[in-house]
């Protein structure tokens, strides 16, 4: 899941040298977490937050057939 974020994240973005992310477990299930350049965090959110929640439906999509719960955090 990790590589999914990280490879849709670095095509968006203008400084893909700079994206980092990090995938945690906690209780819930798996926390993938996206840092990128100031820069670029629009790019990344979108208008309105569609492609933020178009990655978050790839992930889910992914989740589901490894039977995880999944989270991605824009920090």
């Amino acid at each position: 899941m990790k590589e999914l974020v990280e490879y849709i994240a670095k095509a968006i973005v203008r400084a893909p040298e700079e994206v980092k992310v990090t995938e945690e477990t906690d209780d819930e299930g798996v926390v993938v977490k996206l840092e990128v350049a100031a820069d670029d965090k629009g790019r990344v959110i979108g208008r309105q937050g569609r492609v933020a929640e178009a990655m978050r439906t790839l992930l889910r999509v992914v989740a589901t057939k490894e039977s995880v719960r999944v989270r991605l955090e824009i920090v």
